[in-house]
């Protein structure tokens, strides 16, 4: 998912520096049948963006699990929620 949040920020000219999109992602099985499966993946973005682009970055977090090939393979079997911290960076002009 992260790499379909980027590509969507890119396509809209919103490039992020090498370490200002970062994701902590947690898996949790849980035993179904005597099985460990996996139910549950939460993600929690950490995102530096510059100033002036908050409302294509909101956007583009809105959308990207609905576009993503891995959620997609995912739905159904594993709920997948993500939650975003995002600090703006003033410009330097």
């Amino acid at each position: 998912m992260l790499g379909t949040l980027n590509g969507a920020l890119e396509a809209r000219e919103v490039r992020l520096d090498p370490g200002a999109m970062m994701a902590t992602v947690t898996g949790f099985n849980e035993i179904v049948d005597r099985l460990p499966v996996l139910t549950r993946i939460e993600i929690e973005y950490r995102l530096r963006i510059p100033d002036g682009t908050r409302d294509v970055v909101d956007w583009a977090l809105e959308l990207h699990q609905s576009k993503c090939p891995t959620a997609a393979t995912l739905r159904g079997a594993v709920d997948v929620t993500w939650t975003a911290e995002i600090e703006e960076e003033a410009s330097l002009a």
